[in-house]
């Protein structure tokens, strides 16, 4: 499954929001070396109730829009 998801860093919360049909994630870490990318995936494991090794960012690692790939096994 993929979806599209805005990405806002360092963040006071870290959850994930839909608003207007956008999916959005609130994250507390910080956009350098990974870390916001990494905090994202923690995140929509735990939402989806997958491990983290199931989700990849499949485009946009280094800006806010991102498309995020959740493996089904």
């Amino acid at each position: 499954m993929k979806i599209e998801v805005k990405v806002v860093p360092k963040s006071s919360r870290e959850e994930l929001v839909e608003k207007d049909g956008v999916l959005k994630a609130y994250v507390k870490a910080a956009p350098e070396k990974g870390k916001a990318n990494k905090a994202l995936i923690a995140l929509i494991a735990k939402e989806y109730k997958v491990r983290k090794s199931d989700v990849r960012v499949i485009a946009g690692q280094k800006g806010r829009n991102k498309i995020v790939e959740i493996s089904e096994r």
